[in-house]
Protein backbone atom coordinates (compact mmCIF):
# COMPACT_ATOMS: atom_id res chain seq x y z
CA UNK A 1 0.00 0.00 0.00
CA UNK A 2 0.91 3.84 -0.43
CA UNK A 3 2.81 5.49 2.73
CA UNK A 4 -0.32 7.92 2.39
CA UNK A 5 -2.71 5.61 4.40
CA UNK A 6 -3.82 7.75 6.90
CA UNK A 7 -4.92 6.53 10.42
CA UNK A 8 -8.91 7.31 8.91
CA UNK A 9 -8.14 4.23 6.55
CA UNK A 10 -6.96 2.27 9.24
CA UNK A 11 -10.43 3.08 10.92
CA UNK A 12 -12.64 2.36 7.96
CA UNK A 13 -10.50 -0.92 7.11
CA UNK A 14 -11.29 -2.10 11.25
CA UNK A 15 -15.02 -1.13 11.50
CA UNK A 16 -14.06 1.50 14.65
CA UNK A 17 -13.65 5.18 15.10
CA UNK A 18 -10.85 7.34 14.52
CA UNK A 19 -10.46 7.85 18.43
CA UNK A 20 -10.42 3.80 19.09
CA UNK A 21 -7.22 3.70 16.45
CA UNK A 22 -5.87 6.48 18.17
CA UNK A 23 -6.23 4.62 21.80
CA UNK A 24 -4.71 1.56 20.54
CA UNK A 25 -1.64 3.32 18.76
CA UNK A 26 -0.87 5.29 21.55
CA UNK A 27 -1.73 2.46 24.08
CA UNK A 28 -4.11 4.46 26.46
CA UNK A 29 -7.76 4.05 27.16
CA UNK A 30 -9.70 0.89 27.37
CA UNK A 31 -9.90 -1.12 24.06
CA UNK A 32 -12.10 -3.97 23.58
CA UNK A 33 -9.93 -7.17 22.78
CA UNK A 34 -11.55 -7.68 19.67
CA UNK A 35 -11.51 -4.34 18.12
CA UNK A 36 -7.96 -4.03 19.88
CA UNK A 37 -7.12 -6.85 17.38
CA UNK A 38 -9.33 -5.63 14.39
CA UNK A 39 -7.26 -2.08 14.18
CA UNK A 40 -3.90 -4.27 14.38
CA UNK A 41 -5.05 -6.71 11.84
CA UNK A 42 -6.29 -3.34 9.61
CA UNK A 43 -2.56 -1.38 10.25
CA UNK A 44 -0.87 -4.71 8.79
CA UNK A 45 -2.98 -4.96 5.88
CA UNK A 46 -2.59 -1.59 4.85
CA UNK A 47 0.85 -1.34 5.79
CA UNK A 48 -0.14 2.21 7.84
CA UNK A 49 3.15 3.69 9.89
CA UNK A 50 2.70 6.20 12.07
CA UNK A 51 4.19 9.59 12.03
CA UNK A 52 6.82 8.87 14.73
CA UNK A 53 7.51 12.44 15.82
CA UNK A 54 3.31 13.03 15.77
CA UNK A 55 2.91 9.75 18.06
CA UNK A 56 5.84 11.30 20.57
CA UNK A 57 4.06 14.55 21.21
CA UNK A 58 0.31 13.04 21.27
CA UNK A 59 1.75 10.61 24.09
CA UNK A 60 3.42 13.56 25.22
CA UNK A 61 2.38 15.34 28.85
CA UNK A 62 1.59 18.86 28.59
CA UNK A 63 4.59 20.59 29.77
CA UNK A 64 4.03 24.68 31.29
CA UNK A 65 6.49 27.25 30.48
CA UNK A 66 5.82 30.41 32.72
CA UNK A 67 6.36 33.27 31.45
CA UNK A 68 7.21 36.04 34.67
CA UNK A 69 6.91 40.28 33.69
CA UNK A 70 5.55 43.09 35.47
CA UNK A 71 1.77 44.14 35.45
CA UNK A 72 0.90 46.70 33.23
CA UNK A 73 -2.13 49.14 32.35
CA UNK A 74 -3.29 49.58 29.12
CA UNK A 75 -0.95 51.30 26.27
CA UNK A 76 2.47 50.92 28.56
CA UNK A 77 4.92 49.35 27.22
CA UNK A 78 4.59 45.85 29.17
CA UNK A 79 1.27 45.20 26.90
CA UNK A 80 3.17 45.04 23.83
CA UNK A 81 5.21 41.77 25.60
CA UNK A 82 2.02 40.71 26.58
CA UNK A 83 0.73 40.37 23.85
CA UNK A 84 3.38 38.36 22.29
CA UNK A 85 3.08 36.20 25.03
CA UNK A 86 -0.57 35.62 24.23
CA UNK A 87 0.39 35.15 20.75
CA UNK A 88 2.26 31.96 21.43
CA UNK A 89 -0.05 29.97 23.21
CA UNK A 90 -1.59 28.74 20.76
CA UNK A 91 1.68 28.53 18.63
CA UNK A 92 3.18 26.11 20.84
CA UNK A 93 0.04 24.19 21.96
CA UNK A 94 0.50 21.24 19.20
CA UNK A 95 3.74 20.33 21.10
CA UNK A 96 1.87 19.70 24.07
CA UNK A 97 3.23 23.00 25.55
CA UNK A 98 1.01 25.03 27.69
CA UNK A 99 2.05 28.74 28.73
CA UNK A 100 0.88 30.33 31.87
CA UNK A 101 1.36 34.10 32.07
CA UNK A 102 2.32 35.33 35.91
CA UNK A 103 2.39 38.91 36.53
CA UNK A 104 4.49 40.60 39.60
CA UNK A 105 3.88 44.34 40.38
CA UNK A 106 6.91 45.90 38.51
CA UNK A 107 7.46 48.48 41.87
CA UNK A 108 7.31 46.26 44.50
CA UNK A 109 10.30 43.36 44.95
CA UNK A 110 8.22 41.47 47.40
CA UNK A 111 5.46 41.04 44.76
CA UNK A 112 7.98 39.67 42.74
CA UNK A 113 9.38 37.72 45.41
CA UNK A 114 6.20 36.19 46.11
CA UNK A 115 5.62 34.99 42.77
CA UNK A 116 8.87 33.61 42.00
CA UNK A 117 8.18 31.26 45.05
CA UNK A 118 5.03 30.17 43.72
CA UNK A 119 6.28 29.48 40.36
CA UNK A 120 9.13 27.06 41.90
CA UNK A 121 6.38 25.25 44.02
CA UNK A 122 4.80 24.85 40.53
CA UNK A 123 8.10 22.92 39.41
CA UNK A 124 7.58 23.99 35.46
CA UNK A 125 9.62 22.73 32.52
CA UNK A 126 10.47 26.15 31.85
CA UNK A 127 10.92 30.17 32.53
CA UNK A 128 11.23 32.97 30.44
CA UNK A 129 11.67 36.27 32.67
CA UNK A 130 11.49 39.62 32.57
CA UNK A 131 14.26 40.65 35.38
CA UNK A 132 13.23 43.83 36.70
CA UNK A 133 14.74 43.34 40.50
CA UNK A 134 18.52 42.00 39.52
CA UNK A 135 19.31 40.70 43.39
CA UNK A 136 16.16 38.61 44.14
CA UNK A 137 16.09 38.01 40.27
CA UNK A 138 20.08 35.97 40.78
CA UNK A 139 18.44 33.90 43.63
CA UNK A 140 15.57 32.98 41.62
CA UNK A 141 17.86 31.58 38.67
CA UNK A 142 20.18 30.11 41.09
CA UNK A 143 17.23 27.80 42.63
CA UNK A 144 15.40 26.96 38.99
CA UNK A 145 19.19 25.81 38.23
CA UNK A 146 19.42 23.81 41.46
CA UNK A 147 16.09 22.60 40.12
CA UNK A 148 17.28 21.74 36.39
CA UNK A 149 14.83 24.65 35.06
CA UNK A 150 16.04 25.92 32.00
CA UNK A 151 15.19 29.76 32.04
CA UNK A 152 15.45 32.53 29.43
CA UNK A 153 15.00 36.73 29.67
CA UNK A 154 13.37 38.51 27.47
CA UNK A 155 13.38 42.67 27.16
CA UNK A 156 17.20 42.36 29.54
CA UNK A 157 19.06 40.30 30.88
CA UNK A 158 21.38 39.91 33.99
CA UNK A 159 25.13 40.73 33.36
CA UNK A 160 26.92 38.84 36.16
CA UNK A 161 24.84 35.37 35.10
CA UNK A 162 26.35 32.80 32.59
CA UNK A 163 23.61 30.49 33.31
CA UNK A 164 21.25 31.27 30.83
CA UNK A 165 19.51 29.45 28.01
CA UNK A 166 19.16 32.72 25.98
CA UNK A 167 18.27 36.13 25.90
CA UNK A 168 16.34 37.43 23.30
CA UNK A 169 15.78 41.49 23.28
CA UNK A 170 17.65 44.76 22.13
CA UNK A 171 21.31 45.11 22.74
CA UNK A 172 20.80 47.29 25.97
CA UNK A 173 24.73 48.75 25.96
CA UNK A 174 24.56 49.71 21.99
CA UNK A 175 20.82 51.07 22.04
CA UNK A 176 22.46 53.81 24.99
CA UNK A 177 25.42 54.47 22.61
CA UNK A 178 22.44 54.78 19.59
CA UNK A 179 20.51 57.07 21.27
CA UNK A 180 23.76 59.77 22.57
CA UNK A 181 24.84 59.66 18.90
CA UNK A 182 21.22 60.75 17.32
CA UNK A 183 21.22 62.74 20.01
CA UNK A 184 24.20 65.15 19.11
CA UNK A 185 23.74 64.71 15.82
CA UNK A 186 26.33 66.69 13.71
CA UNK A 187 27.43 68.61 17.15
CA UNK A 188 30.50 70.26 17.42
CA UNK A 189 31.85 69.53 21.15
CA UNK A 190 31.02 73.30 22.26
CA UNK A 191 27.66 73.28 21.21
CA UNK A 192 26.29 70.59 23.22
CA UNK A 193 26.70 72.49 26.78
CA UNK A 194 23.94 70.93 29.26
CA UNK A 195 22.15 67.46 28.24
CA UNK A 196 19.00 66.55 30.82
CA UNK A 197 18.44 62.71 31.06
CA UNK A 198 14.90 62.40 32.82
CA UNK A 199 14.03 58.91 34.73
CA UNK A 200 11.09 57.82 36.41
CA UNK A 201 11.10 57.01 40.45
CA UNK A 202 10.68 53.18 40.87
CA UNK A 203 10.66 51.02 43.70
CA UNK A 204 11.50 53.21 47.05
CA UNK A 205 14.10 50.68 47.69
CA UNK A 206 16.15 51.53 44.40
CA UNK A 207 16.11 47.71 43.26
CA UNK A 208 15.13 48.13 39.90
CA UNK A 209 16.85 49.88 37.65
CA UNK A 210 16.38 47.60 34.09
CA UNK A 211 17.47 50.82 31.70
CA UNK A 212 21.15 50.75 33.44
CA UNK A 213 22.86 48.92 30.92
CA UNK A 214 21.28 51.11 28.30
CA UNK A 215 22.36 54.60 30.59
CA UNK A 216 25.66 53.33 30.94
CA UNK A 217 26.35 52.93 26.64
CA UNK A 218 24.39 56.58 26.66
CA UNK A 219 26.87 57.75 29.10
CA UNK A 220 30.15 56.74 27.89
CA UNK A 221 29.41 58.31 24.43
CA UNK A 222 28.76 61.41 26.09
CA UNK A 223 32.30 61.42 28.03
CA UNK A 224 34.18 60.31 25.23
CA UNK A 225 32.73 62.67 22.28
CA UNK A 226 31.27 65.57 24.57
CA UNK A 227 33.52 65.69 27.34
CA UNK A 228 32.70 69.17 28.33
CA UNK A 229 29.10 68.58 28.22
CA UNK A 230 26.90 69.14 31.52
CA UNK A 231 24.78 65.74 32.39
CA UNK A 232 22.35 66.23 34.67
CA UNK A 233 19.50 63.13 35.96
CA UNK A 234 15.99 64.77 37.34
CA UNK A 235 13.42 61.96 38.34
CA UNK A 236 10.04 61.83 37.84
CA UNK A 237 7.21 59.88 39.42
CA UNK A 238 4.63 58.27 37.27
CA UNK A 239 2.01 57.70 39.74
CA UNK A 240 1.96 61.47 40.46
CA UNK A 241 0.99 63.11 37.60
CA UNK A 242 0.46 66.48 38.72
CA UNK A 243 3.69 66.74 40.82
CA UNK A 244 5.46 66.56 37.23
CA UNK A 245 5.07 69.75 35.98
CA UNK A 246 6.47 71.44 39.50
CA UNK A 247 9.16 68.89 39.71
CA UNK A 248 10.44 69.60 36.22
CA UNK A 249 10.26 73.54 36.72
CA UNK A 250 12.39 73.11 39.80
CA UNK A 251 14.96 71.26 38.01
CA UNK A 252 14.85 73.34 35.10
CA UNK A 253 14.95 76.42 37.17
CA UNK A 254 18.44 75.12 38.87
CA UNK A 255 19.51 74.43 35.29
CA UNK A 256 18.82 76.74 32.85
CA UNK A 257 17.73 76.54 29.26
CA UNK A 258 18.25 72.68 28.19
CA UNK A 259 18.37 71.59 24.41
CA UNK A 260 18.72 68.24 24.11
CA UNK A 261 16.87 65.75 26.40
CA UNK A 262 16.56 61.82 26.92
CA UNK A 263 14.49 59.28 28.28
CA UNK A 264 15.94 56.14 28.15
CA UNK A 265 12.99 54.31 29.02
CA UNK A 266 9.85 53.91 27.46
CA UNK A 267 8.18 56.94 29.35
CA UNK A 268 8.85 59.68 27.38
CA UNK A 269 5.30 60.72 27.32
CA UNK A 270 5.04 60.92 30.71
CA UNK A 271 6.80 64.70 30.73
CA UNK A 272 5.75 65.48 26.73
CA UNK A 273 2.64 67.77 27.89
CA UNK A 274 5.60 69.70 30.15
CA UNK A 275 8.09 70.21 27.45
CA UNK A 276 4.95 71.58 24.42
CA UNK A 277 3.85 73.84 27.29
CA UNK A 278 7.38 75.40 27.69
CA UNK A 279 9.39 75.30 23.89
CA UNK A 280 12.70 75.89 23.68
CA UNK A 281 13.91 76.69 20.04
CA UNK A 282 16.64 74.17 18.46
CA UNK A 283 15.36 71.60 21.41
CA UNK A 284 16.15 67.59 20.48
CA UNK A 285 14.36 64.99 22.28
CA UNK A 286 14.65 61.33 21.74
CA UNK A 287 12.81 58.31 23.45
CA UNK A 288 12.31 55.25 23.33
CA UNK A 289 9.67 52.64 22.36
CA UNK A 290 6.42 52.53 19.60
CA UNK A 291 3.94 52.63 22.51
CA UNK A 292 0.73 54.99 21.40
CA UNK A 293 1.01 57.75 23.87
CA UNK A 294 5.06 58.06 22.64
CA UNK A 295 3.53 57.88 19.06
CA UNK A 296 1.20 60.82 19.46
CA UNK A 297 4.10 62.86 21.11
CA UNK A 298 6.08 62.06 18.18
CA UNK A 299 3.64 63.10 15.56
CA UNK A 300 2.86 66.34 17.42
CA UNK A 301 6.56 66.86 16.70
CA UNK A 302 7.06 67.20 20.71
CA UNK A 303 9.14 64.31 20.28
CA UNK A 304 11.76 63.98 17.45
CA UNK A 305 12.77 60.75 17.62
CA UNK A 306 12.01 57.70 18.95
CA UNK A 307 13.86 54.13 19.21
CA UNK A 308 11.95 51.38 18.89
CA UNK A 309 11.71 47.37 18.60
CA UNK A 310 8.76 45.25 18.10
CA UNK A 311 8.35 43.84 21.52
CA UNK A 312 5.44 41.24 20.82
CA UNK A 313 8.20 39.50 18.62
CA UNK A 314 10.25 39.36 21.63
CA UNK A 315 8.21 37.28 23.61
CA UNK A 316 6.59 35.28 20.68
CA UNK A 317 10.29 34.42 19.68
CA UNK A 318 11.19 33.30 23.15
CA UNK A 319 8.26 31.06 24.23
CA UNK A 320 8.99 28.95 20.27
CA UNK A 321 12.77 29.18 21.38
CA UNK A 322 11.91 27.62 24.70
CA UNK A 323 9.43 24.89 23.21
CA UNK A 324 12.01 23.96 20.71
CA UNK A 325 14.47 23.39 23.79
CA UNK A 326 12.01 21.56 25.56
CA UNK A 327 10.30 19.20 22.71
CA UNK A 328 12.83 18.15 20.91
CA UNK A 329 16.09 19.30 22.71
CA UNK A 330 17.03 21.99 19.54
CA UNK A 331 19.63 25.01 21.38
CA UNK A 332 18.93 28.11 20.06
CA UNK A 333 21.03 29.58 17.11
CA UNK A 334 22.31 32.27 19.07
CA UNK A 335 22.85 32.51 22.88
CA UNK A 336 21.97 36.14 23.04
CA UNK A 337 19.57 37.34 19.88
CA UNK A 338 19.45 40.77 19.51
CA UNK A 339 16.67 42.52 18.03
CA UNK A 340 16.86 45.18 15.64
CA UNK A 341 16.73 48.90 16.56
CA UNK A 342 14.16 51.01 14.40
CA UNK A 343 14.41 54.90 14.54
CA UNK A 344 11.23 56.15 14.15
CA UNK A 345 10.03 60.13 13.25
CA UNK A 346 7.05 61.58 12.84
CA UNK A 347 7.46 60.69 8.86
CA UNK A 348 7.83 57.34 8.69
CA UNK A 349 6.21 56.21 12.24
CA UNK A 350 3.14 55.69 10.62
CA UNK A 351 4.08 52.82 8.66
CA UNK A 352 5.69 51.16 11.79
Amino acid sequence: MSEKVTIIDVARRAGVSKGTVDRVLHNRGEVAAKSAEKVRKAIEELGFKPNVHASLLASRKDQIVVCLMPEFTEGEYWGNLYNGFMESVDMVAALSIRVDIRLYAQYDSSSFVHVCNEVLESRPAGVIIVPLFPLETMDFVRQLKNNDIPYMYVDHKLQEDDSYLAYIGMPLYKSGLLCAALLTERCRPEEVDKVAVVRIKRDLAGKSDPTSDRRAGFMDYMREHFPGADLRTVQVNPHDRGGIDSTLDKFFSGFGEVRYIVMLNSRINLISDYLASHPVEGRRVIGFDSIPSNLRMLDRGVVDILIAQHTEVQSRHAVQCLADYLVMKKCPAERDTYMHMDILTRLNQEYY
